[in-house]
C-alpha cells in the first residue's frame, strides 16, 4: 500500500443496557471509531460498509454515504471521531467493513475497518 492513500481505523465498544431487552434478544452497543489519514494526501470519506454479525451467523450489512451524517475530509495527520451505535440479537458479535475513500488526487480506495468485537460484560472470560 502507498504512503499517500493510507488510513487507520480504531474502533472501542460500550454495552448499552437501557436500551437493551435481552428477554426480546435485542442487544444495543455504542461504537467509537478514530479515523486517521497516515497518508500525505487529504481524503474525504464519501461511503460506509459494515458487516455485523452476531453469535448466531446472522449478518447485517450496512451501506450507507458519510457517517453519522457527515462526509469528512480529513488533512494529512487529522483525525476524525464519531460514535454510533447498532442492536443484534446475541450478547456477542463482531463488526468489521470499509470506508469508501476519495483522496483529492483522484484516486478513489477503501480503508478497511479491522474487526472489532460487541460483547456484553462478563459474557467473554
Amino acid at each position: 500500500m502507498d504512503k499517500k492513500h493510507d488510513i487507520a481505523i480504531a474502533a472501542r465498544t460500550a454495552f448499552i443496557p437501557d436500551q437493551s431487552d435481552a428477554e426480546s434478544g435485542r442487544y444495543v452497543f455504542a461504537y467509537t471509531i478514530t479515523i486517521t489519514n497516515n497518508g500525505t494526501v487529504p481524503a474525504q470519506l464519501v461511503s460506509r460498509h459494515w458487516i455485523i454479525t452476531d453469535a448466531n451467523n446472522q449478518v447485517q450489512e450496512v451501506r450507507g454515504l458519510g457517517v453519522v451524517g457527515e462526509q469528512p475530509l480529513l488533512r494529512p495527520n487529522e483525525s476524525f471521531q464519531y460514535t454510533s451505535g447498532t442492536a443484534i440479537a446475541t450478547p456477542v458479535g463482531t463488526m468489521r467493513g470499509s470506508y469508501q475513500m476519495l483522496a483529492e488526487d483522484g484516486v478513489q480506495f477503501d480503508a478497511s475497518i479491522p474487526e472489532f468485537t460487541l460483547s456484553m460484560p462478563r459474557v467473554l472470560h
